[in-house]
């Protein structure tokens, strides 16, 4: 065999070769494109030309499709947040806040997910549509207090609302009938029925963040303020209405045993001179003696009583209060009005 025909010869098998392994390879890429594994945290929806081709694939492991004509969309099967915007909207009561809502939700419908959204981000905006606009009509419907208190029934409202006075605004401290927890899952209620449409289950909504509008913080820090005053007024009227009743109390208490005192002092008084009259009269009544005594130091002691020093007297020679200034009358009408000079 000449030299060229052995080249011939070789150039031949090497293109044999070259075409196997070529073969190889395309039979590889085909056999690679005809598997596709899910995971357990996702589910498959396969699709030719856009358009689904089977029921989606929920199950986890080694699938088959046709390769290169049918692809893999891949869904999440775990839960997946939604973090909402900031949004300002009124409440009933015509005050404007601003509310951050986050939720929770999860494919629960895989082909009418993929039909009507495609996927996650088309979801998003979706969500922040539905809820968004469910969050807004709620807090719309409700007064400030019940979106940002939970407590429902707070005794403090009811006891700040009675101290309002007669002729004021009750209701600027309305009670809690509702609560946040309520108004949340009512937001939920009403947007699980429209998300359901898409193929989602809504699983939780909750009010991450409510702050007051800068234009009315003012507004309502005054309105907080008067209602603490308006309680501590009532505090107070409180706390003065039973320290008047504890005075009136001690002064009530203080009349009664002055009093009571003051009837026992003269009942004893009254006793002790019954008494020192008896025996006055006892002691007196022995002789006649003693009795003119008797007469004549009483009539000292009322001398003492009704004069003072420098006394000037007019009277009568017959008044028997003063028969003891007589000059006459006997030694002792005489000693008697000596005594009662040296007395004075």
């Amino acid at each position: 065999m000449s030299a060229a025909g052995a080249m011939s010869s070789r150039g031949g098998v090497g293109a044999r070769a070259l075409g196997g392994w070529a073969l190889v390879v395309v039979l590889l890429l085909v056999l690679r494109g005809a598997f596709y594994v899910v995971s357990e945290t996702e589910q498959v929806i396969v699709t030719q030309f856009g358009k689904p081709v089977s029921e989606p694939v929920t199950a986890a492991g080694l699938h088959f499709k046709l390769p290169m004509i049918q692809q893999v969309n891949r869904l999440e099967k775990r839960i997946l947040e939604w973090d909402g915007p900031s949004a300002e909207m009124p409440t009933k009561d015509k005050l404007y806040v601003v509310v951050d809502a986050f939720g929770r939700w999860r494919i629960s419908d895989p082909m009418n997910y993929f039909l009507r959204l495609r996927d996650e981000r088309s979801a998003q905006s979706r969500l922040d549509d539905i809820l968004g606009s469910e969050t807004r009509n709620t807090v719309a419907r409700h007064e400030l207090v019940e979106v940002v208190r939970t407590t429902k029934d707070r005794q403090v409202a009811e006891e700040a609302r009675g101290a309002v006075g007669a002729g004021q605004n009750a209701g600027t401290l309305p009670p809690i009938r509702i609560g946040r927890v309520r108004l949340e899952e009512e937001i939920a209620e009403r947007s699980r029925a429209k998300l359901a449409e898409f193929g989602i289950e809504l699983l939780d909504v909750r009010l991450k963040r409510i702050n007051y509008n800068q234009a009315v913080s003012a507004k309502i820090f005054d309105r907080m303020t008067s209602e603490r005053r308006q309680i501590a007024e009532r505090f107070r009227s409180e706390g003065a209405g039973e320290a008047a009743k504890i005075l009136g109390a001690k002064e009530r208490d203080l009349l009664e045993i002055e009093s009571e005192a003051y009837r026992q002092v003269q009942q004893i008084q009254g006793k002790a001179d019954a008494e020192a009259s008896a025996i006055y009269a006892g002691a007196y009544n022995q002789s006649a003696e003693s009795r003119e005594f008797y007469a004549f130091t009483r009539s000292l002691d009322t001398y003492l009583e009704v004069f003072a020093k420098g006394t000037t007297m007019v009277f009568g020679s017959d008044t028997g209060l003063f028969r003891y200034f007589k000059g006459g009358g006997g030694a002792g009408v005489s000693g008697s009005g000596r005594a009662a000079e040296s007395s004075r």
